[in-house]
C-alpha cells in the first residue's frame, strides 16, 4: 500500500510539471480584466470615428468589457498604426484599418513599423463608395462643370482629404489622371477637419467617405455629385457614378477593417473577430451606418488578409504612375 501511494504521488508530479511544459497552444488564453481600445488614426468626427465608436458599442456588449475608442491622428495613419505594431499582442489594443493602410506602403519611403509582418488581421467590417462633394452653394452642379473649371484654371481648384495616402486623398489623384486634369491636393488630419474647411468654402471639393459625408450631404451643407464606386450606391441610387458622369474606368472605394499586433494569440483573435461580426450585424450598427452608403463585409480573418494584399497591389501601380510620394 505504501509503494501504491509513493506511484500515485510520482504520477502526480510528472502531470504537474507537464502541465508547466504544455505549448502556449494548448492552454486556455483569454482576456485581462481591462478595457479594449480600438485605435482610430485619425481626429474625432469623420467616417472612420464613427463606425468605431458604433462598433465598440455593440463589441462590448458581446465581450462583457469596456471597449473605448482611442483617436491618434497624424502621420497618414501611421501614428496610431504604430501605436498598436508596439502593443502588447494580448488582444486588447485593436487597429480600425482603413485604405491608408494599403495605401502606406507603397506611397512613404520609410515608416516605423513593417505593415506586412506587424499586424494579424482580425475582420473586414464593410466597403463603401467615396462621394465626390462639394458645397451646397458652388457654382459646380455636376462633374462636367468641375471638369470645364480644372481644365480652364491649371491648379486652382482644390481638393480636400483627411491626409496623405487616404482614400480620399488617392481618389482625387485618380480623378486626375484619368480626367487629364491639374487640381490641388490639401491633405488634413482628419475628415471633419476637411468637411469643416470645404463647407466653410476654403476648398473647392472633396472625395469624402460615405459615412463622413452623409450626415452634411443630408443636411444640405454638401452637394453629391458622384460616387467613386464601379455601380451607384443603393444609399443614393440618384448619385451617378463618376465613370458615368464623365471620367470613364474611374473606381475607387473605402473599406474599415480590423488588426491587432502580430502573435496575438489565435484563440482571441477568433473571439473578436466573433464579436465585430455579431456587432456589425447588430440592428444598432446597421442604423447608423449602412443607410450612409456602407456596404457590411464581415468574414474570416483570411477574407481581410485577401482584401488588403489586392489594394495594395492594385493602388501601388497608381501611385508608381502618378509618382505620389508621402512628404
Amino acid at each position: 500500500m505504501q509503494r501504491s501511494y509513493q506511484s500515485m504521488g510520482v504520477i502526480a508530479t510528472l502531470i504537474a510539471s507537464a502541465a508547466l511544459v504544455l505549448p502556449a497552444s494548448a492552454q486556455t488564453v483569454d482576456f485581462k480584466d481591462q478595457p479594449i481600445r480600438i485605435v482610430v488614426p485619425f481626429s474625432a468626427g469623420g467616417g472612420t470615428d464613427v463606425v468605431s465608436r458604433t462598433l465598440a458599442v455593440t463589441m462590448a456588449e458581446e465581450l462583457g468589457r469596456p471597449v473605448i475608442v482611442d483617436n491618434r491622428p497624424g502621420g497618414g495613419t501611421t501614428i496610431g498604426s504604430d501605436n498598436v505594431a508596439k502593443s502588447a499582442p494580448d488582444g486588447h489594443t485593436l487597429l480600425m484599418a482603413t485604405f491608408a493602410h494599403a495605401l502606406n506602403p507603397s506611397l512613404r519611403a520609410s515608416m516605423p513599423y513593417d505593415t506586412n509582418t506587424a499586424f494579424d488581421p482580425v475582420v473586414l467590417i464593410g466597403r463603401s463608395p467615396n462621394i465626390l462633394v462639394v458645397r451646397a452653394d458652388s457654382p459646380y452642379q455636376n462633374v462636367q462643370d468641375l471638369l470645364i473649371a480644372a481644365k480652364a484654371n491649371p491648379g486652382k481648384i482644390t481638393y480636400a482629404s483627411q491626409g496623405v495616402g487616404t482614400s480620399a486623398h488617392l481618389a482625387g489623384e485618380l480623378f486626375k489622371n484619368l480626367s487629364g486634369t491639374d487640381i490641388l491636393h490639401i491633405p488634413y488630419k482628419g475628415a471633419s477637419l476637411a468637411l469643416n474647411d470645404l463647407v466653410g468654402g476654403q476648398v473647392d471639393m472633396m472625395f469624402a467617405t460615405a459615412t463622413a459625408a452623409a450626415p452634411l450631404i443630408n443636411g444640405g451643407k454638401l452637394r453629391a455629385l458622384g460616387v467613386t464606386t464601379t455601380e451607384r450606391s443603393p444609399a443614393r441610387p440618384d448619385v451617378p457614378t463618376v465613370a458615368e458622369a464623365g471620367v470613364p474606368g474611374y473606381a475607387a472605394e473605402s473599406w474599415y477593417g480590423i488588426y491587432v499586433a502580430a502573435g496575438t494569440p489565435a484563440e482571441l483573435v477568433a473571439r473578436l473577430n466573433a464579436a465585430a461580426t455579431k456587432g456589425a450585424q447588430s440592428d444598432v450598427f446597421k442604423q447608423r451606418v449602412q443607410g450612409q452608403g456602407l456596404v457590411i463585409s464581415t468574414g474570416t480573418p483570411q477574407a481581410l488578409n485577401d482584401y488588403v494584399n489586392a489594394e495594395q497591389a492594385r493602388w501601388a501601380a497608381v501611385v508608381k504612375a502618378a509618382k505620389i510620394e508621402a512628404k
